[in-house]
């Protein structure tokens, strides 16, 4: 019985465990590296081909946007997940494949161009496919025997449509344990979806800790506020621009808007439209439809043994092509305008953001978290103007963020989900979480709970039959040297790599200063980056 650890470690995306026993390999989620990473993940112990089962938390894309890439090298094993996730990732991969396809092409037109090598894909859409054959659905609560003396169960954790804890119980001879994958933990009374089901026993936990220093802030009705901004924007004839993640958080903003428009709270605009624009939204939006009713806590249940969908309502408009997609900025009615990414980094959103920014009577509503670097963390931070296809936009419209909607637990809903085991486990593996995160969540719970909590970074192993660790590995910094054919161009680049890492110690002793000066320098440091990025 051994536990090794591959991704997330020490860093947020990217989540890869493997369990070995039985005579069985078992990885728990394989998911995709995202955004800057700060640690070398070490290479999986074992060639794909000889993985049995890959046991799935959820669809997001830092949990499954791997499998492709493995089904590629040879795993031709089962994907076990419940059947709201495997609807989910049906449409997830099979979009992140044609991300990959779209980017390579792009890429190799440039390395063509320029002389360079052309490089493929990490995969292709056949590979997407090819995964998807081997998914099979399973359901909340029921224990599935993969092999003798080797069984699992998921029980709903209230982060996404379909996410779950995974217990697994594992005999070899007179030796039987139990491990929970935790997944990643929802926040509790979220609309839609169930709170986090809670599990009492286990000798190991392997649980996140993404927002384990954090705290959400608790803010009004989400209903009320949506329903102001609403009001007040269409009042002056503007639009309201809503970007948000295709799945999990749009299903949520429609919602609030059913609710808006059944108790009438934008006087005047009764029958104000929607329109939903993004293809995966609006497919996520058609497995949300299916009334999944053992994912749906008890008021949407209510809603739908009623007969009411509830994320559907009169003036919901669907943007499937890319002519639909343009129409609705030609349209003068003011309008609601729901659009991915949630982040404002890539997809229809930048348009609608391009034709409604520089409008002073129109809103952009964040309801999402804004990552550091991104067009919308840059915008929530008051910056003046900035660059979407090639133009300069000023910014003028609105700017409001809906604080407190979270798909994740806080520190609290995490310490209220690891406190709920009635026996404590003999060892708590922190993952998932910021490098300084994991730490510090893992000694709170050690303080709080008496628990044995620590922190692996990638490449550590665990004999979970003894009770010990195999291998303790220190994480290994991923080396961003300026690569051979560019050093070799020149001294020059060097002192312009030097400048920009004295520009990144600069801002990082500026934390903490006066939100008009940092606003200041965010604004310039992005203009100067919009002058060069060419």
């Amino acid at each position: 019985m051994k536990l090794t650890f591959i991704g997330a470690d020490h860093e947020v995306t990217g989540s890869c465990h493997l369990l070995e026993a039985c005579d069985l390999r078992v990885l728990i989620d394989c998911g995709m590296e995202q955004g800057v990473n700060k640690y070398e993940n070490a290479e999986l112990p074992v060639s794909y081909s000889d993985v049995d089962y890959v046991l799935v938390t959820h669809a997001h894309i830092d949990h499954v946007g791997m499998l492709p890439y493995i089904y590629a090298r040879g795993f031709r094993g089962q994907v076990m997940a419940t059947r709201a996730t495997c609807d989910l990732c049906e449409i997830m991969l099979k979009d992140c494949a044609h991300i990959q396809e779209s980017e390579a092409e792009w890429k190799n037109r440039k390395a063509k161009r320029a002389g360079r090598q052309e490089q493929p894909p990490l995969y292709v859409m056949a590979d997407a496919e090819g995964v998807l054959d081997h998914f099979v659905p399973c359901d909340y609560g029921d224990t599935i025997h993969l092999k003798p003396g080797f069984d699992i169960r998921f029980t709903d954790v209230g982060h996404l449509l379909g996410s779950a804890s995974i217990e697994v119980w594992m005999t070899e001879g007179d030796c039987s344990k139990k491990i929970v994958f935790s997944g990643d933990i929802g926040n509790k009374n979220k609309p839609l979806i169930r709170s986090p089901q809670y599990i009492h026993q286990a000798d190991y936990v392997v649980m996140e800790s993404t927002y384990g220093n954090r705290f959400h802030k608790q803010s009004g009705d989400h209903v009320e506020e949506f329903a102001r901004v609403i009001k007040e924007t269409l009042d002056k004839g503007g639009n309201v621009v809503i970007p948000a993640f295709a799945v999990g958080r749009t299903q949520e903003v429609l919602n609030y808007i059913r609710i808006i428009k059944e108790r009438n709270l934008v006087k005047g605009h009764e029958n104000f439209p929607v329109y939903l624009d993004s293809p995966m939204a609006v497919e996520a939006t058609a497995v949300f439809k299916e009334n999944m009713l053992d994912c749906y806590n008890d008021e949407t249940k209510a809603l739908v043994k009623k007969g009411i969908n509830p994320i559907s309502f009169p003036g919901l408009h669907l943007s499937i092509t890319s002519e639909d997609s343009i129409a609705i900025n030609f349209d003068q009615e003011p309008k609601v305008i729901i659009s991915a990414a949630g982040m404002c980094d890539a997809g229809r959103i930048r348009h609608h953001l391009k034709h409604n920014l520089w409008r002073p009577e129109c809103t952009i509503l964040f309801a999402g978290y804004q990552a550091v670097g991104t067009l919308g963390r840059s915008i929530t931070e008051g910056r003046e103007e900035v660059k979407l296809f090639g133009e300069s936009i000023e910014v003028k419209a609105r700017i409001e963020k809906i604080e407190g909607i979270s798909g994740h637990a806080d520190q609290n809903g995490l310490l209220q989900w690891i406190g709920s085991f009635m026996e404590h486990p003999s060892q708590v593996f922190v993952v998932h979480g910021d490098d300084e995160v994991c730490d510090e969540f893992a000694k709170t719970v050690k303080e709080l709970y008496g628990i044995e909590a620590m922190a692996p970074f990638s490449g550590t192993s665990y004999d979970l039959r003894e009770g010990k660790f195999l291998a303790v590995t220190k994480g290994v910094l991923i080396q961003r040297d300026v690569p051979e054919t560019t050093k070799k161009a020149a001294g020059v680049f060097g002192r312009l790599v030097a400048a920009g890492e004295r520009l990144r110690k600069v801002i990082m002793r500026n934390e903490g200063g006066a939100n008009k000066d940092l606003a200041r320098f965010a604004d310039q440091i992005n203009s100067l980056c919009d002058k060069w990025d060419r």
